[in-house]
Parts: C-alpha cells; structure tokens; sequence
C-alpha cells in the first residue's frame, strides 16, 4: 500500500503530476494542505479529475466528505486525540459510509493502545524525513502490533524492503515522490514492489 501526502506548499505542475500518478494507479491521496482554506479546498479538489475523486483523503474540513465522493477522512494527532474519545459525536453529520477513517501517530505505543479501529495508521519517522529537515528516523519496529501500519518518514525507491522488515504493510510517501526529479518513475517503482 502507498499513500502519497499531498505538498505542504503547491507546486509547479502539480496538478499534471498528480493526474499522471492517478492514472498510474495511485489509490490513496492524502490532501494535506494547512494553509489553505475551505474554499482553497474545493478548489484544489475540482482541479483534479472527478474520477480521482474516490482515491483522495481529506486531513482538515473533513465535511468535505459530505460534497464530494472522497475515499475517506485522517485524522492529525491532536484532533484525534481532541475528537477519537467521543467518536459517535463527532462522526454525526458525516457521511462516512463505505469511506476509510485513518490517523497518524508518532509513538508505537499511542497506536498499540489505541481502541478506536482505524482502517490504517501512519505511523513516522521510520527514517529520517526527505521534505522536513531535522525529522530524524527513529526504526520503529512494528511487527508485534497486530493493526494495519503503514510506514512514514525517509521513504525512497531503494528501502521499502526495511520498511517490510520492520512489519510495515506500506509506506507514505511525501519528499519521495515530490521531491524527486521523475516522481511518476519513482511511483511506479514502488507500486511494483508492493504488487510483488
């Protein structure tokens, strides 16, 4: 499984990449943009062709899942620490049906312990962050968690391997892909281990 975390701030040709990685068989978009506001995300959304639509997961106004037909929410660690305890309430209003409901952690302890079901969990930093400096790899070793991982932090074509290793079923991707001068090449090297 891969899951490719939107750019923090937009980039050139962003939009031909994505649709290009799309057609390319990108199955989980984590729109990730925490400058931009509600209208800036709808705008962001109907750039991409309406077909993608169900393959994008929103981290804020997740009552965007009610506009549009997205593949499902994330939660960021503190709103799920600041919502997940009462999730009936939260989730009242939301059309979450047939839609995923992931988060991201930073501990593997936060997540072993963690009751409310997930259909995955990011979990990071595995290895030291390509996109933000300083973010130093911590080797998490996931695999007496019994709960679907995947893994975050310093992903590149040539250590997915470590990742399998250390008990991760996928990995996120961010500075991975973007950063790199031919991210569509670099996806597809990836799907491909994953499809192995």
């Amino acid at each position: 499984m891969i899951v490719l975390i939107a750019p923090e701030e937009d980039i050139h040709n962003e939009f031909i990449i994505l649709n290009q990685l799309f057609e390319a068989g990108l199955e989980y978009y984590h729109l990730r943009k925490p400058k931009k506001n509600y209208q800036e995300h709808c705008d962001y959304i109907n750039k991409i062709n309406v077909k993608y639509h169900s393959r994008i997961v929103v981290h804020y106004f997740h009552e965007l899942i009610n506009e549009y037909d997205l593949k499902g929410i994330h939660f960021q660690e503190q709103k799920r620490r600041d919502n997940i305890d009462n999730p009936g309430q939260y989730f009242k209003g939301l059309n979450m049906f047939g839609k995923t409901i992931s988060s991201s952690f930073h501990e593997p302890d936060d997540l072993g312990n963690c009751e409310f079901e997930f259909d995955y969990h990011l979990l990071s930093p595995v290895f030291s962050s390509i996109s933000k400096e300083g973010y130093e790899g911590k080797g998490f070793d996931v695999n007496d968690i019994d709960k679907y991982i995947v893994g975050m932090g310093g992903v590149t074509t040539n250590n997915l391997s470590e990742f399998a290793k250390l008990g991760f079923k996928g990995v996120g991707v961010l500075g991975g892909i973007w950063n790199n001068s031919k991210p569509v090449e670099a996806f597809m090297k990836m799907k491909s281990y994953f499809e192995q």
